[in-house]
């Protein structure tokens, strides 16, 4: 095998651990923080299929969790709004000079 190839099968299975990796996390409910690898060169040309769909499965990800986030934001709204027309049980002043 040359070193041409060795080098490009280094690369490509590279690839495949870092596809692996962000596939694994974009189904975990708690995955581990990304960092961005570095020294990977371009994505093999048999990879790029696999890259996105891994891709458009992040985007459609991201759109739950911002529907989520809207959700969450509009439940803690109401509450507020739910909290801010209690009376109050207890005396706010205290009148000491009578």
């Amino acid at each position: 095998m040359s070193p041409e190839q060795t080098t490009r099968d280094e690369q490509r299975a590279a690839w495949e651990a870092v596809l692996t990796s962000l596939e694994q996390a974009a189904v975990a409910d708690d995955p581990a923080p990304w960092h961005e690898p570095t020294g990977l060169g371009p994505v093999p040309r048999d990879l790029v299929g696999r890259a996105s769909r891994l891709l458009a499965a992040q985007r459609d990800r991201m759109q739950v969790l911002e529907r989520d986030r809207r959700s969450t934001l509009e439940h803690l709204g109401a509450l507020r709004a739910v909290d801010a027309t209690r009376e109050p049980q207890r005396s706010v002043y205290l009148d000491a000079s009578a």
